[in-house]
């Protein structure tokens, strides 16, 4: 490509802009069809099966069950030298279906690769298209990269679902466990010194969790549920579980708090005689390390389009939730800015946020974000062909 002028920049963003336009009601129905048809990590047969479908049909090279994964996907045109990864999440949170938006990353998604395919020549770009499974705690993104998944990108982005417009993101790293006790059964009013209450160990953990949060920094959190507590009051419990989230700034901090929320469960097992297993759902989430460059076009253009950034106080919330987004921004250049569906005051995971993901607000959102990472893909080309590394 030779030099780029502004004008030619202006013309692919115009161009852009009018593909994104002209297959909006598309757009929305694919997004409405995944909220309708909400599936959980690893579960989204149907989600990557229909996004996959929207891409085939605008002459996009598919390959489905990526890398061996049943619910990833990977979809491809153009055959230049940059090439660009939009990443398509579509899992659903158990019980509260899309109280995440994903059903607005994947449409988005799709849409930044129609608007880009028909410039990837001029631009010289390859473009692709990751459907990537199990985000809410699964670790799909980590999974794809130890299998060999996005390490020759030039630029990986995605634009997340958000109460408020946030351009950069600033996620914890974080872990996520499952904790099992094992205990021995009894009869709770005859025999009681003959049972091993595996219900105490977590409740002794518990309390101990509750008493670390006092001494831990503020840039740390360590939340979680019980599974199971047991199943007749008269019976005393063998065996209880729950699932742990363990966060901090970086993935080194992250291992120092991990082993002191460890001690806490092995408490539980020492006290109550109860045998603790701990194990990891997915490999720890990382950091996200921005590309300031591409951010700084990212911004540029939302507020070029009439998105309005929120205050500090907002953005300094939103933009700290963990993603496995963060492992590919250890790998290659990326951004994940977060896009507003106007829900306040709810916000992500409630069940109020998911009914916020579809309608006008949510519309103009999805339209926004494919827009926004096909303008913002334009510019970083234009950049580097201008200065090139």
């Amino acid at each position: 490509m030779s030099e780029v002028t502004g004008r030619e920049v202006a013309a692919w963003k115009a161009r852009a802009e009018a593909v994104v336009l002209a297959a909006e009601s598309d757009l929305v129905a694919l997004s409405e069809r995944l909220h309708a048809h909400p599936e959980t990590a690893w579960q989204e047969h149907r989600a990557a099966a229909w996004v996959g479908d929207a891409l085939q049909a605008a002459g996009f090279r598919v390959t489905r069950a990526y890398l061996g994964f049943e619910t990833a996907l990977l979809a491809e045109t153009g055959s230049g030298s940059t090439v660009i990864g939009i990443m398509a999440e579509y899992d659903a949170l158990p019980g509260l279906g899309h109280a995440c938006g994903h059903n607005l990353i994947a449409a988005g998604a799709v849409g930044a690769a129609l608007a880009l395919a028909p410039l990837a020549d001029e631009l010289g770009i390859t473009v692709r298209v990751y459907g990537t499974p199990a985000e809410e705690g699964g670790g799909g993104k980590i999974e794809l990269i130890e299998a060999g998944a996005f390490t020759d990108l030039d630029l990986a982005l995605m634009v997340h679902p958000a109460p408020v417009d946030v351009a950069e993101a600033r996620p914890f790293a974080v872990s996520h466990s499952h904790i099992a006790y094992d205990g021995v059964s009894a009869h709770a009013a005859a025999y009681p010194d003959q049972g091993v209450n595996a219900n105490d160990a977590f409740l002794v953990a518990q309390v101990a969790l509750g008493l670390l949060r006092q001494q831990l920094p503020a840039d740390t959190r360590v939340h979680g549920i019980q599974t199971v507590g047991g199943d007749a009051p008269n019976a005393i419990p063998e065996r209880t579980e729950g699932r742990w989230y363990v966060r901090a700034d970086s993935l080194a901090a992250l291992a120092v708090l991990e082993e002191r929320v460890n001690r806490c469960f092995e408490a539980g097992a020492l006290a109550s005689g109860a045998s603790l297993t701990i194990t990891p759902e997915s490999k720890p989430y990382a950091e996200f390390r921005t590309d300031e460059a591409a951010l700084a076009a990212y911004r540029a253009n939302a507020l070029a389009r009439g998105r309005v950034f929120a205050d500090p106080a907002d953005a300094g919330r939103m933009n700290r939730a963990s993603t496995d987004m963060g492992n590919v921004s250890q790998l290659v250049p990326a951004i994940h800015p977060y896009i507003g569906v106007d829900s306040l005051p709810y916000s992500n995971h409630q069940k109020e946020f998911a009914a916020a993901c579809v309608g006008p607000a949510a519309e103009r959102a999805l339209r926004d974000a494919a827009v926004l990472m096909a303008w913002t893909t334009i510019d970083v080309v234009a950049r580097n062909e201008e200065d090139p590394r």
